[in-house]
């Protein structure tokens, strides 16, 4: 049975990386009477910067704090009064987990394990009956891989994760599903498929292929480029996220996924026409000049596909933006903003990333 449910009072954790920052300032444009704080690291992919021209708003509160300091959070749910957590914080680049796997481990699973036994310190413990959702954001890559034919990804397809990254985000779905049936914990999880859009730390596929081709370098597209990802624009995302807190099941899982199957070649060769479009007497014209082919990375899925059919059945769930709509507003948002794309600051992973 669908329930509703009203959130008051969030705590965001990784709200200053790309999705979370696109969520908290989605969420305080749709809900500005509600209370949201933040809670983040700032490890290499978040930015405080990210979110500080809402400093200053009374609804808006930064902690530059770690998911794994149980105190802190519970100190968090009990001043704030939190109702409501959604859990973005994440490693999440999956080269990276193939290369350095322990930080992936220690984040994903022992800091999502320390949210829940913070949360059930504070609102089962201390306050029985206390209503709530602690909702567990998560990825499509916790299923596995698919042929070309294979049917996609549902909420009840077996888990078979095949990268650190992946069994790191499979193991934190299975304790957020335990603290639900053996505490009563009032959860829910999501699984999406590759998000883009403003925002995304630029060792990731678009944003990569963005500055690089800008700034007429090599685009280096893994093996023959023909991995299929399911790409969904940040804000869906999103709004399905939104439905899942408001509407969803407890105990639920629900695949939130953008209709929009695309090769990691197909992708890049639509950026380079919107780029070509844009800037027709640029010297790097045609922009697809500047694809070159690498070795693949190890144990890298060939295919990743949503099926989306119980989100939009249950809770009435449909992507507003179709890959071409996304990726020109993705665009005009890095060409807005060339000093997130061009800090010194940010530290490329390898020569290759983002082909996730």
């Amino acid at each position: 049975m669908t329930t509703t449910y009203t959130p008051h009072k969030l705590l965001v954790t990784g709200g200053a990386g790309f999705i979370g920052t696109n969520f908290v300032h989605y969420w305080l444009q749709q809900y500005p009477d509600t209370r949201l704080v933040v809670l983040d690291a700032l490890t290499y992919a978040g930015r405080y910067e990210n979110l500080q021209p809402l400093e200053g708003q009374a609804n808006f509160r930064f902690v530059h704090g770690d998911i794994l300091d149980q105190p802190l959070v519970e100190q968090l749910l009990r001043e704030e009064n939190i109702d409501t957590i959604v859990h973005f914080a994440a490693e999440s680049h999956v080269d990276r987990s193939i290369y350095g796997p322990d930080a992936f481990l220690k984040t994903n699973i022992d800091g999502t394990h320390s949210l829940l036994k913070a949360a059930k310190t504070v609102w089962l413990d201390e306050k029985p009956g206390f209503v709530h959702r602690f909702h567990h954001v998560s990825t499509d890559e916790v299923y596995g891989t698919l042929s070309a034919t294979d049917p996609a990804f549902t909420e009840i397809t077996p888990y078979a994760p095949n990268s650190p990254y992946a069994a790191s985000k499979a193991a934190s779905d299975h304790v957020v599903r335990a603290y639900q049936h053996t505490y009563g914990l009032q959860t829910t999880t999501s699984n999406c498929s590759n998000n883009y859009g403003p925002y995304q730390y630029p060792e990731k596929l678009i944003p990569l292929a963005i500055s690089k081709l800008l700034q007429g370098q090599p685009v280096p597209i893994y093996g023959d480029g023909q991995q299929i990802r399911d790409w969904l624009y940040v804000d869906d995302h999103n709004r399905g996220i939104d439905l899942i807190i408001r509407s969803g099941r407890i105990g639920e899982t629900y695949n939130i996924g953008g209709n929009n199957e695309q090769a990691n070649l197909s992708l890049i060769h639509e950026l380079c026409a919107l780029l070509d479009a844009r800037f027709p007497d640029s010297p790097q014209v045609p922009h697809n000049q500047h694809i070159i082919y690498v070795a693949d990375r190890p144990g890298h899925d060939r295919r990743y596909a949503i099926d989306n059919r119980k989100i939009c059945s249950e809770l009435g769930y449909e992507p507003a933006e179709t890959f071409q709509s996304g990726l020109a507003k993705t665009l005009d948002w890095y060409l807005a903003h060339p000093a997130f794309w061009q800090d010194g600051t940010i530290k490329l992973f390898g020569t290759h990333e983002g082909n996730a």
